[in-house]
């Protein structure tokens, strides 16, 4: 399937809000989305990434701001008429339908030349490898076939922007795997921009060229998956993003960085921003390791083998349950020192 002609710019979303009730649902998300781009919402259940999906996608009303494609405004706009691409959660295929009519829906119902629908539909069965299924009904379809048929009525249509609402989550995990690489193959092929929409952080590393992560409706950070990987904005920020050990204490200054307390042991920690009075320390697991000499003791309560390694929680001294990982063989009740690079010891304003 060639590549469409997107000749728009750039998507924009101008302080937009929406509630429901009394309830405000987004508040003041400002975002820009190039041509090209592959844009994931991330955040828990609740702060808004669905909602942002469907008020871009004229599925909900703005309570407030405003949204535009270039110079032309469409938050005033259907969404039969901004000519989007949707990939639900669910795929939303039509049972009684071939998998070639499901794909062709949308082009029949614009009233195109029946040529100009077989053709269509041809190249959008085989970007996403499923020509020889095209006379199938979709409960004679894996899940993950499903959800091509459902990515190729999407991108059929050849829409300058596909917004994509959880469309793994009903996928076991190794197809969630497979079509994750395949996303972004029909992305790059297409050329089209991606607004995708997950709760698992993991993906939204995997897949995007930007990640926006919301919280309670707000946007707090937007960057780069390796910006968020490594230096979250903030404490909420790094709590989403895997950082576990999430643990109050006091900071010391210690050269260019600050010493805190973990566990009961002491250990160098990288602020984040100036810091004053309490602060919050963050550590990801993968980051948190048993070392000879490691200031942090602890008893092993939980340890799961994962092939490679070993996901534990240990309790230190002073109670607090830490969460780390280990490539030699542990078990509950052992005792160990724990410690992590002071890089990787995060340290936000309390």
């Amino acid at each position: 399937m060639a590549p469409a002609p997107h000749d728009f710019r750039e998507l924009r979303l101008d302080g937009v809000c929406r509630a429901f009730g009394h309830v405000n649902a987004l508040h003041d998300v400002t975002l820009s989305v190039g041509r090209g781009e592959f844009v994931a919402l991330v955040g828990p259940s609740g702060c808004g990434k669905s909602t942002a999906l469907n008020c871009i996608a004229g599925l909900l009303q703005l309570s407030a701001g405003a949204i535009w494609l270039d110079d032309r405004r469409l938050d005033d706009v259907g969404p039969e008429d901004r000519g989007f691409g949707m990939v639900f959660q669910n795929y939303a295929l039509f049972p009684h339908m071939t998998v070639r009519r499901n794909i062709g829906f949308g082009l029949a119902a614009q009233h195109r030349p029946k040529a100009e629908i077989a053709r269509r539909v041809d190249e959008a069965l085989a970007l996403v490898r499923l020509a020889g299924h095209a006379e199938k009904l979709p409960g004679q379809l894996s899940g993950g076939q499903q959800q091509r048929v459902a990515i190729a009525r999407a991108v059929v249509m050849e829409p300058p922007l596909v917004l994509m609402d959880e469309p793994l989550s009903n996928l076991d995990a190794k197809l969630r795997l497979e079509m994750r690489a395949e996303i972004r193959r029909i992305h790059s092929m297409l050329g089209c921009s991606t607004i995708y929409v997950t709760h698992d952080q993991e993906e939204a590393l995997s897949l995007a060229d930007r990640i926006v992560v919301l919280i309670d409706g707000r946007t707090r950070q937007i960057g780069t998956p390796e910006e968020l990987y490594t230096a979250p904005a903030n404490a909420d920020v790094a709590e989403f993003m895997g950082y576990r050990n999430l643990v109050a204490s006091d900071a010391e200054p210690a050269g260019d960085g600050v010493m805190v307390t973990v566990g009961g042991g002491r250990l160098p920690g990288t602020p984040m921003r100036p810091l004053g009075g309490r602060v919050v320390v963050a550590i990801r697991p993968d980051d948190l390791r048993p070392v000879l000499d490691g200031p942090i003791v602890a008893t092993v309560e939980i340890a799961e083998y994962h092939g490679r390694d070993f996901y534990a929680v240990a309790r230190a001294e002073d109670g607090t349950d830490l969460y780390f990982r280990s490539e030699r063989r542990i078990a509950a009740g052992d005792t160990l020192r724990l410690g992590a690079p002071p890089a990787r010891v995060l340290v936000y304003p309390a």
